[in-house]
């Protein structure tokens, strides 16, 4: 009993209290943001500072919604968001089969071509995705928004999914070949249901990466597609920052995520591994 006790107090000490500390670190500023968000804005500058507020309101999310524009700009990174995971997982997907099922020349190269785009700053591309999207008008579309963010998004996606398709034994296809499918009807009828949870967690990175984009948004976008980052930017004004609205408006992008995240918790945990299994 001793052994067990003194096994358990180290274990506390040496494991669960280090990674409670780092958990309450990572989670503090969030914790901060929202309770900031609920506070009257006459207090956040008082001389007596206090984490948590005298009354809570639900002011700031009032004004947020009703004297800007933040609602709209929410349904833009929303579309923007889903286009690219729907165009990413559709293109990311059929070329991780085609690298992981077949063998054709220039296959290790155009792998090593995928894996050197990550290797390179977006921002190289600004320019010349600016006057790609203004020499073909797509410039402040969502269109124009979806393709820029799939440049990005689909090269990690495909080495994910290749990793997803690889764990998967090759003679299933090659069953469902000789019982009449193509490589085509294997893939959708066989592969995928079994990939499920790695589609699962892939789509959900090149969503979140859509959703969190700032740089092509605010560059490619004007007044007529201004997604949730760059709305939120213009918060931030030239001598005075709405500390109010700003942690508001951080609390309501951050929502969707976590909720789709909790939704589907256990699906991402399982793909997040799936492809680090080789079967």
């Amino acid at each position: 009993m001793s052994v067990q006790r003194t096994g358990s107090f180290r274990r506390l000490w040496a494991l669960h209290l280090p990674m409670a500390a780092i958990v309450l670190f990572a989670l503090g500023p969030y914790l901060w943001m929202a309770l900031t968000s609920i506070k009257q804005e006459s207090t956040l500058f008082a001389p007596e500072r206090r984490l948590l507020p005298a009354a809570a309101t639900l002011e700031n999310y009032v004004r947020l919604f009703s004297k800007t524009t933040f609602l709209t700009n929410l349904g833009h990174s929303l579309i923007v968001a889903l286009g690219t995971m729907a165009l990413g997982l559709a293109v990311s997907i059929t070329a991780a089969y085609a690298f992981s099922r077949f063998r054709f020349p220039g296959r290790r190269i155009l792998m090593l071509q995928f894996l050197l785009i990550n290797m390179f700053p977006i921002v190289l591309l600004i320019i010349p995705l600016f006057i790609i999207m203004r020499n073909v008008g797509l410039l402040d579309t969502h269109v124009g928004l979806v393709l820029a963010h799939s440049t990005f998004s689909i090269p990690f996606a495909t080495w994910m999914m290749i990793s997803y398709f690889d764990a998967i034994p090759r003679t299933l296809d090659e069953a469902a070949m000789v019982d009449g499918c193509g490589p085509v009807g294997a893939m959708l009828r066989v592969v995928l249901p079994l990939t499920m949870p790695g589609i699962i967690a892939t789509g959900i990175y090149i969503f979140i990466t859509s959703w969190n984009e700032y740089l092509y948004a605010s560059v490619l976008a004007g007044q007529n597609v201004r997604t949730l980052t760059v709305a939120v930017q213009t918060l931030v004004g030239e001598y005075e920052i709405a500390w109010g609205l700003l942690t508001a408006a951080g609390v309501v992008g951050a929502l969707p995520v976590t909720v789709l995240f909790m939704l589907i918790q256990r699906r991402l945990v399982a793909g997040m591994t799936q492809g680090a299994v080789k079967g």
